[in-house]
């Protein structure tokens, strides 16, 4: 390793690429082990490349993850305390739902808020 202080006053190192690679490497295992505990103590969840494939073609999230969930329309409506035929608009666009209503819909779903708008 060798140190460089620039004419400005910062403190530069060059280090083999080697020694730089490994800490690039032990820096994405330790990502990759926060993921995996994130998902075994449920913080986080994987999700089919079906899923996100859905999602990235429009189709209205909330239906998508309403499917991924399992739920019908009618039990995730009385969940979020909505009626079904609102839900039905929410999900092929009709009405965009407002931020309390997708709020609960996001909770029912267990996804963020961002996962459905």
């Amino acid at each position: 390793m060798q140190k460089i202080v620039t004419p400005g006053g910062e403190t530069l190192v060059v280090l083999p690429l080697s020694d730089y690679e490994r800490l690039l490497d032990a820096a994405d295992i330790a990502v990759a082990s926060k993921v995996r505990g994130d998902i075994a103590a449920g913080r986080d969840e994987m999700v089919p490349a079906a899923l996100v494939t859905r999602l990235l073609a429009g189709e209205n999230p909330v239906r998508v993850w309403r499917r991924h969930r399992g739920l019908t329309g009618r039990a995730l409506a009385a969940s979020a305390g909505i009626g079904a035929a609102y839900l039905s608009e929410i999900e092929t666009g009709r009405k965009e739902g407002s931020l309390a209503v997708m709020k609960r819909l996001a909770e029912v779903l267990s996804v963020d808020l961002d996962d459905l708008v």
